[in-house]
């Protein structure tokens, strides 16, 4: 039973520009385990919460951007009403210029603040001298902190830094004198202005190759073991059921042979990917690339920054489409728009592999990526000339390198896992019994004849209509052309395969997707996204086979 202050806790909300290390001071304030998403206070943003005392809870808010209209930093600022204590998080290297933005963005006026000055460790200035200061200009609470390596000390000075908290004073900008001496983000070969944005997008390829290509060599090993152990004696075991029930088991799109499939492929992908991307985004790497590689997204009407999305894509499309709230209003769309098309998905790269795989040609796992990042740029760039003004940086705000904490990527790659368990493989199952019952019902059967012709303008057989139709359900749902351990697909030659792997992907989002993009814009929106993309897929398809020689 809930205590009197836990029915109805009071809320910190910690608001700051992105890279702040808000995270950080989260993990470090309210612990490892702790802090789940919910959305704040009866709005849509979405905030990472958390129990600080038996009285009072603590919210991380979405990053902001400086001179930004995107709706996460207009939602994210819109928070700061309701909440009981805000503790504005500000890097002390780079105070003088971002805490006047900061407090001009933040309409705090009358509400309870406190100051947190990160990055205390960059700073070789009297840290007392710095936070008096502070102190004495806004006339609130002011701590120092390397939220990183927040020790127990620190997070107790912290917290009673909270119940100190106090209304910032009327007029305290234009007290603001020059900046203290600190340490400068390091320069390093990102942002070279020759070979930057080449080194950029060669790092951007390996984070994602190296954990797929690892995650291949893995699947391929348990495979045997898992048939071995686990499929043939369940098979032996469910002899004696009714022959109605056995499909859903262990027929060709079984719980137990398609399912265990999708499970064998699809996890070791979005374990390797979470780990990597955790280490890119804890080390400051993914902020360095995305800013070298601002350049080159403008020319497809996006900015760097934009890049965080559509590389969060790779992890799920879903919370892509989610994360494009912090895009700005005029690249939005386009965001959205390459996420849907060009951003391959953990379970679609799971299953794409394992398709090639048992076709008996994993090479083609490297230029099937290739070619859909490249027409996914062509695509966005045809349907998304006229993007509007793109803002540039009111400041330099590079980030800090640093080794990532083992702490802090597991805390990243746990949310990674839990979605996957809790959200994708349960759909799954879903699909292997549909896929099941349309099977036993004969409507499977069906479907592919009436698919039967397309696929024959583009010289696939009417057998490989289920991939495309379970696709476009959920893009793991490619894993069915696996149906009778790999036959067709060991029939076709690997022109046919790529061919059919990249129609399939490519022809639609998912309709989890485009159910997430018509809630967000409108279902007129998630319509003309899903006929844009499905031209751009017959077409370059069409291409693709010239190509080939087809």
């Amino acid at each position: 039973m809930l205590t009197k202050a836990r029915e109805h806790p009071h809320t910190a909300v910690l608001i700051g520009f992105e890279s702040s290390g808000k995270s950080a001071l989260f993990r470090g304030l309210t612990g490892e385990d702790t802090g789940e998403e919910a959305n704040f206070r009866g709005s849509t943003i979405r905030s990472r919460r958390g129990h600080l005392t038996a009285e009072l809870d603590l919210a991380d808010l979405p990053g902001l951007r400086v001179q930004d209209d995107s709706r996460t930093t207009q939602e994210a600022l819109g928070a700061v009403t309701d909440a009981d204590i805000v503790v504005l998080v500000v890097r002390a290297t780079h105070a003088a210029v971002e805490l006047p933005l900061l407090l001009e963005a933040v309409k705090a006026e009358g509400k309870r603040a406190v100051l947190v000055l990160t990055f205390a460790d960059k700073m070789p200035a009297d840290l007392t001298e710095v936070a008096r200061y502070y102190s004495d200009w806004l006339g609130i609470p002011v701590r120092m902190a390397d939220a990183r390596r927040l020790t127990e000390a620190g997070r107790t000075e912290l917290l009673m830094s909270l119940a100190l908290a106090k209304p910032i004073r009327p007029k305290a900008k234009a007290l603001l004198k020059a900046d203290f001496p600190a340490l400068r983000p390091q320069s390093t070969w990102f942002e070279h202005p020759v070979w930057g944005r080449p080194l950029s997008l060669a790092m951007t390829l390996l984070l994602f190759a190296a954990p797929v290509l690892l995650a291949y060599v893995l699947s391929a090993w348990l495979q045997p073991i898992a048939d071995r152990s686990i499929i043939d004696p369940i098979r032996s075991w469910l002899e004696g059921v009714p022959p109605l029930l056995r499909p859903f088991f262990v027929g060709d799109y079984g719980i137990v042979t398609l399912g265990l499939y999708s499970f064998l492929w699809a996890f070791p992908v979005v374990l390797l990917l979470g780990v990597s991307v955790a280490l890119a985004e804890e080390s400051g790497i993914k902020d360095r690339i995305t800013d070298s590689l601002d350049g080159w997204m403008r020319r497809i009407g996006l900015s760097g920054r934009d890049l965080i999305p559509v590389l969060s894509g790779f992890g799920c499309n879903v919370v892509a489409v989610f994360q494009s709230r912090a895009c700005s209003a005029c690249t939005r769309k386009s965001c959205v728009s390459l996420i849907a098309f060009g951003s391959a998905c953990s379970y679609q790269i799971g299953a794409s592999l394992s398709v090639f795989g048992s076709a008996g040609h994993p090479w083609l796992f490297v230029p099937y990526v290739a070619v859909v990042g490249l027409v996914g740029a062509l695509h966005t760039r045809l349907w998304h000339r006229a993007s509007g003004w793109l803002a540039t940086p009111a400041y330099e705000t590079r980030t800090f390198l640093q080794r990532p904490g083992i702490r802090a990527v597991s805390w990243r790659v746990r949310t990674v896992i839990k979605q996957f368990m809790f959200q994708a493989m349960p759909i799954f199952i879903a699909i292997c019994l549909i896929a099941a019952i349309l099977q036993l019902t004969g409507l499977l059967e069906w479907l592919s004849k009436a698919a039967g012709p397309v696929l024959q303008w583009f010289h696939l057989p009417a057998e490989a209509a289920s991939g495309v139709i379970f696709s476009m359900l959920r893009k793991d749902g490619l894993l069915v052309l696996n149906y009778g351990e790999g036959g067709l697909l060991q029939s076709l030659d690997a022109g046919q395969v790529f061919v059919l792997v990249y129609l399939a992907s490519t022809l639609t989002a998912c309709l989890v997707t485009l159910r997430t993009v018509g809630k967000e814009f409108g279902w007129s929106f998630a319509a003309s996204l899903a006929g844009k993309q499905a031209l751009t897929s017959l077409v370059s398809t069409g291409i693709i086979l010239l190509a080939v020689g087809r």
